[in-house]
């Protein structure tokens, strides 16, 4: 496969290259139209200087009386053009009576009988062609036959042709040059847009200005801008999740310091294996929030799901529960499932939603009462989607934290359990993969939170 150079593979000479080709079929349509109709026109003109001299030879006969013919004969005879001149063909004559008689003729006149038939005819004669035109006088008594060699009317109807489509043939390299010229200038908007993108560095995100750029380009610069504003908030997103990362981890990180320093000092073995138990915690807590923080930075670039199929609710429910009772929580003896739940479908991935599922079922055994029951629902909303909440009867959540739901790092004051703040910014990235959203209200004997919108199978 033959590759092109850089240089030509370009929207320019792309553009060029296509208005050229076109340009070049219509100079060769127009120039064989127009050398057709000039060779019409010519073959039309001289046609028409045939009959003209065919009667002013007419217009002589009949001023001249019988005994004077053979003096009109002579001029005739006299009568010549310039062979050279492809304008003025040789015109050759025979001039009779109506019975067949020639009494003049031209020196090339072909040798054809004056009696045929009237009007315009193509012969043969002496190894060329003749157009010939018979005319007689309107008492009938003379007969006229002109005609001119057809050679000599191609040449001269070639010579017109040609000299119609000459001036298209001088116009074509100017009408060239004014394209690439055009093109250049239409496309120099997109040039600057490229060079004003290249001579950026990676910190300059603002938008690029849309003074002097076509309409045609527009969505162009419209999808870069947004696309630069998507970075850039990919970029802050970034730089708010190291700090609070780093944040978040000093504090375990300072605790695991303190109790390693208690157990290495302390000469009291009951100290010992407090501090020991204390580190162990903090391992547990400090490894809980950098999973948390790789599954988050997992789910960030994602814009759709990594596996989507259809599931259904009850056999997810039940993988759950089962999960959280091998990590010791109990869940089977106070989750109740209502009704209508096992026989819903969703589409989604299974993967993503056990974790959200899992989240939201710990959240709700833990901040419940010890031994309250906690409680799963589904059902179809209005608009045909599926709604999943989980509920429980715990102390539910302050307005500023219901107004910050989903929030990285954000803990309710009033929460005195130990948490990172993460837990529900991943539920909430994940019902953003689904198309669905994170709800949570405040009930008068608890708390719930769910999905809305979820696919329905």
């Amino acid at each position: 496969m033959i590759r092109l150079p850089e240089w030509l593979n370009t929207l320019r000479w792309r553009l060029l290259a296509a208005l050229g080709i076109a340009v070049l079929l219509i100079w060769v349509l127009a120039g064989w139209f127009s050398y057709e109709q000039a060779q019409h026109e010519a073959e039309e003109l001289m046609d028409g200087s045939l009959a003209q001299s065919s009667r002013l030879l007419l217009a002589l006969l009949e001023e001249e009386n019988a005994s004077h013919l053979n003096v009109l004969a002579e001029r005739l005879a006299t009568a010549s053009a310039d062979s050279s001149d492809v304008y003025q063909p040789p015109l050759e004559f025979q001039v009779g009576r109506s019975d067949g008689t020639v009494f003049v003729r031209s020196a090339n006149a072909p040798d054809v009988p004056v009696l045929g038939l009237l009007g315009y005819s193509d012969i043969e004669r002496d190894g060329g062609g003749w157009r010939v035109l018979n005319a007689e006088s309107e008492d009938g008594r003379f007969r006229v036959q002109v005609s001119h060699a057809i050679a000599v009317r191609d040449r001269a109807s070639l010579e017109v042709a040609s000299q119609t489509v000459f001036p298209l043939a001088l116009i074509v390299p100017f009408l060239l040059l004014m394209l690439y010229l055009s093109v250049r200038s239409g496309l120099r908007p997109l040039e600057k847009l490229a060079a004003d993108v290249t001579a950026r560095n990676a910190d300059n995100l603002a938008p690029l200005s849309r003074s002097g750029i076509p309409g045609e380009a527009r969505p162009l610069l419209q999808a870069i801008n947004r696309l630069f504003g998507r970075l850039g908030r990919t970029l802050d997103n970034e730089r708010r999740f190291t700090a609070d990362a780093a944040h978040e981890l000093r504090t375990p990180l300072a605790a695991l310091k303190v109790h390693t320093q208690v157990a290495r000092l302390s000469d009291d073995d009951a100290v010992r294996a407090r501090a020991l138990a204390q580190i162990e915690s903090g391992v547990d807590r400090a490894t809980h929030l950098v999973e948390q923080l790789l599954r988050l930075a997992r789910l960030d670039p994602l814009t759709t799901l990594p596996c989507s199929r259809t599931l259904a609710l009850g056999d997810l429910l039940v993988d759950v529960v089962e999960s959280i009772d091998r990590a010791g929580g109990e869940a089977s003896a106070r989750i109740q499932v209502g009704e209508g739940v096992a026989e819903l479908g969703v589409i989604g991935d299974v993967d993503l939603l056990r974790i959200v599922l899992r989240n939201l079922l710990d959240n709700a055994l833990r901040y419940s009462p010890a031994d309250a029951p906690v409680r799963v629902d589904a059902g179809r909303s209005a608009a045909g989607g599926i709604d999943l909440f989980v509920s429980d009867s715990g102390q539910g959540m302050s307005d500023e934290a219901l107004q910050r739901l989903g929030e990285r790092f954000f803990r309710d004051r009033d929460n005195v359990l130990e948490g990172n703040g993460l837990g529900l910014a991943i539920v909430t990235r994940i019902a953003e993969l689904h198309g669905a959203r994170l709800q949570a209200e405040n009930l008068p004997d608890g708390f719930r939170i769910g999905l809305i919108g979820l696919a329905p199978a």
